[in-house]
């Protein structure tokens, strides 16, 4: 176990390239807009499927 995380700090350290700090900062905007984006349009599908199947059951009952 020590050795795992030995050479995972090794690799983070020395083989992985970092962005920058302002770089990061872009793309997190861009994560939480896409997030919020895509929450969006899953909230106006299930909307629409709920009215959808409520149509069917008001259709059902007459």
């Amino acid at each position: 176990m020590t050795n795992y995380i030995t050479e995972s700090y090794k690799e983070l350290k020395n083989h992985v390239s970092w962005p920058t700090w302002a770089e990061a900062q872009k793309l997190t905007v861009i994560v939480a807009v896409f997030s919020v984006v895509l929450a969006l349009a899953v909230w106006g599908i299930d909307t629409v499927f709920h009215w959808l199947v409520d149509q069917y059951f008001i259709w059902i009952k007459s």
